[in-house]
């Protein structure tokens, strides 16, 4: 039993020192976006139908979709364009007549600081990547910046109660 205790004020020990924790700066902000490990994009043509892109949208679970046209980015149709844009009975036209054309663009080896630009001065929560030729290689989203900043501080953002604000207790079960 006393070799027990050992072992638990051994990890106890351990726990209280010091450990080697990244440091969220200007260096990190301008580390390239594909250190995001943005995801690669989903596309459709600019024929395909909102219906279309809404079944394609509700299966991957994701917000938004790249319109491409021989194999070059046009455009990018997003839940929010579908709440502010689509009419009653308009669920079979074409995403060419709801996308966003010409969107903003960024390249995966841009630094992560040029879309969060983006993002803050346009209104964006996408992004997409294009490579050179203009071929859509990624796309970015607020989520992936804020899982990035949240690696910095996984003790203090992941650790959080349920209701902070209203000061709850965690009322779930504690351990593995």
């Amino acid at each position: 039993m006393d070799e027990w205790i050992e072992e638990d004020l051994g990890i106890l020990a351990e726990s209280d020192r010091p450990t080697a924790t990244r440091v969220l700066d200007q260096r990190m902000i301008r580390e390239p976006i594909r250190s995001l490990d943005p995801r690669r994009p989903l596309a459709l043509p600019p024929e395909a139908s909102v219906r279309e892109a809404i079944g394609l949208m509700r299966e991957h679970r994701i917000g938004c979709l790249l319109v491409v046209d021989d194999e070059r980015l046009i455009g990018i149709v997003t839940e929010r364009d579908f709440l502010l844009k689509l009419g009653a009975g308009d669920i079979d036209r074409p995403v060419r007549e709801l996308m966003t054309a010409d969107p903003e663009v960024l390249a995966p080896d841009d630094p992560i600081v040029y879309a969060l630009n983006k993002m803050s001065v346009g209104g964006f929560r996408h992004v997409p990547l294009v490579d050179p030729a203009g071929h859509p290689v990624g796309i970015v989203s607020v989520k992936d910046i804020i899982d990035y900043i949240v690696d910095f501080f996984p003790n203090d953002v992941l650790t959080v109660p349920p209701d902070p604000a209203r000061g709850e207790a965690w009322r779930g079960r504690d351990g593995g």
